[in-house]
């Protein structure tokens, strides 16, 4: 069977978001791909044998939302979407603007992931 698709980042909402980007980078001796900016900030394994850790800035944790999520990365995200559809997840109620390279499903026990277009 062809790859479909990697866990490419696993990401996590941060009310304190400075705190656990200086946490996580030291924890895994990770480095920012790019400089943190709009409330995000991705920290690569610079051996680039593991995922992403992705941070994401939020001002309160959302009461039934997960705050951990995986991202799962695909050369193809509309495919594995259908892919993912039929093997039992669920398409998440989200509005897309144009230039999003992502979309958010739920597991079989309704947690979020995403499947992101490489």
């Amino acid at each position: 069977m062809a790859w479909s698709s990697r866990v490419g980042s696993i990401v996590i909402d941060c009310v304190e978001f400075d705190r656990m980007l200086a946490f996580w980078g030291e924890a895994l001796h990770y480095a920012p791909l790019y400089p943190p900016s709009r409330g995000w900030a991705i920290l690569a394994d610079p051996r680039q044998r593991g995922p992403n850790i992705s941070l994401n800035r939020v001002t309160t944790k959302t009461p039934g939302r997960n705050n951990l999520h995986l991202d799962l990365y695909s050369s193809s995200m509309n495919s594995e979407v259908r892919r993912l559809v039929k093997i039992g997840a669920k398409r998440h109620r989200q509005t897309y603007g144009s230039d999003d390279d992502f979309r958010v499903l739920e597991d079989p026990h309704r947690n979020l992931f995403c499947v992101v277009q490489l």
